[in-house]
Parts: C-alpha cells; structure tokens; sequence
C-alpha cells in the first residue's frame, strides 16, 4: 500500500512539474492558489488528481499483467 501512495505522488509530480513548469519555477503559490479557478476540460479543481488516476489506471494494467505472468512462470518453475 506504501508503495502504492508512492508512485501515485511520484505520478503527481512528473505530471504537474511536466505540465506547469514554467507557473512552479516563476511563482508557485500564485499557481497553487490559483487551481480553484482552474478548469481544465470541466474538472475544476480537481483535474490534477483525476489526470494523476487516469495515469495510474494506465500504468497499473501492464503492471498487472507482467505480475501475472511472472506468477504462472514461477508455478512451471
């Protein structure tokens, strides 16, 4: 579950530093107070996380799937 939290905040961070660089270096704050009013494709304040989710689902499959099939080499092991 650790791990989990980890990578969805390590998924956070390169999304929002990718996306809003230039706002964090210049005056992050502003930026910071400023996403009440953000409304990024109609998701208001709450773009950040549902992008962050979307990108962890993504991730998440393949991630899945390798762990399964990893499972099934080490039975025929």
């Amino acid at each position: 579950m650790k791990r989990e939290i980890s990578f969805i905040l390590i998924i956070f961070l390169i999304l929002t530093l990718g996306m809003h660089y230039n706002e964090f270096l210049i005056s992050p704050l502003l930026h910071i107070q400023n996403l009440s009013t953000a409304g990024a494709y109609g998701f208001d304040s709450f773009h950040p996380l549902i992008f962050t989710l979307l990108v962890y689902l993504i991730l998440l499959i393949p991630r899945t799937i390798f762990k399964i099939i990893r499972k099934v080499k080490q039975k025929n092991n």
